[in-house]
């Protein structure tokens, strides 16, 4: 009995103790606000503007660089079939091999470890040089026959100038592989690689690969090109008189068919070419001496077959193979 009331007792001691539910958590109040990062951030952008931005880094000394992996992936990249060796040629310049030649010699290393066993692309530049200049000369006088070859020469030349094929060669990622001395690569650098690469491609797959691939990246850049901004002629009426009189035909008579605007600024006249009374071409111009000249350059663009509707670049299969499957299909 005493023990029971003892217990109850205790029982109800240790119910009137206060249990607590949570710990005592102590709240700092932050801004965040970091009153020296403005300042901070202005100098920089000062030092910045004042030292001008840092040099450019070639992307092999940057992380994340495999170069056999990166050669891999441009044969990939390009659908094309390359000799490894030949491909890893065609990236080296001779400015490269001179300049780690230089390297290793401040280095102290003796004439052995100095001289690299590698060979610069001048060879492989030159083959693919060549073809290229002789498969778009072949190549227009087929697709234009009616053009001289003063238009021709100037198309080739427009199409291999440093220019082009470098602009050509900086999308295909021709740069980033390039061994050369000086970062950015130059122009010459990179045109004298992207020849080299021709010249490896025609050693690795054949004339027939180098040509689709010299199509398919380089007249390619002959799309919205005007002949005559691309081939420079002084006097249009000129040429015109020459290429009629070797095809008999009597000397163009111009004529004024519309005008508007006569006594504005914006004076605007319309001169046709009429031969054997016929309208041969058409031209505008702000005077009536350009809209002539220009009606020259439209007849000219007619008798060489050089429209804005002329028929689309024929990407059919070459003559050869067209002949091989004719004579596997009749057999």
């Amino acid at each position: 009995m005493a023990s029971g009331l003892l217990g109850g007792r205790v029982l109800s001691a240790f119910r009137l103790l206060p249990v607590p539910l949570y710990r005592s958590v102590l709240y700092t109040q932050s801004r965040d606000k970091k009153r020296w990062l403005r300042s901070h951030l202005r100098l920089l952008e000062r030092v910045r503007q004042l030292e001008g931005p840092p040099p450019p880094t070639p992307r092999s000394h940057q992380p994340n660089w495999d170069y056999e992996a990166e050669i891999q992936a441009f044969c990939h990249r390009l659908h094309e079939t390359f000799t490894m060796d030949l491909l890893k040629t065609a990236f080296v310049n001779a400015c490269y091999i001179k300049s780690e030649e230089a390297r290793r010699q401040n280095l102290g290393l003796d004439g052995q470890a100095v001289a690299l066993n590698l060979k610069n692309n001048q060879e492989l530049s030159d083959i693919g040089a060549s073809f290229a200049h002789t498969y778009l000369t072949n190549c227009f006088k087929d697709a234009y026959p009616q053009m001289p070859l003063e238009g021709i020469n100037a198309i080739v030349a427009f199409l291999t100038k440093p220019e082009l094929v470098c602009h050509v060669a900086r999308n295909l990622g021709f740069e980033d592989l390039t061994l050369s001395l000086e970062c950015p690569v130059p122009q010459n650098v990179l045109q004298c690689t992207f020849n080299a690469v021709l010249g490896a491609l025609l050693q690795s797959a054949g004339p027939q690969r180098t040509e689709i691939f010299i199509r398919d990246f380089l007249i390619a850049q002959l799309i919205g090109k005007d002949l005559f901004d691309i081939w420079t002629v002084v006097n249009p009426m000129g040429l015109l008189l020459e290429e009629l009189a070797k095809r008999n035909i009597s000397a163009p008579e111009p004529r004024l068919t519309r005008h508007s605007g006569v006594s504005t600024v914006v004076s605007l006249y319309f001169v046709g070419l009429y031969c054997e009374k016929k309208l041969l071409a058409e031209g505008p111009g702000e005077t009536m001496l350009a809209a002539e000249e220009e009606a020259a350059r439209v007849a000219l663009r007619k008798l060489y077959g050089y429209t804005d509707n002329r028929r689309p670049w024929d990407y059919s299969l070459p003559r050869q193979e067209l002949g091989a499957v004719k004579s596997v299909s009749s057999n």
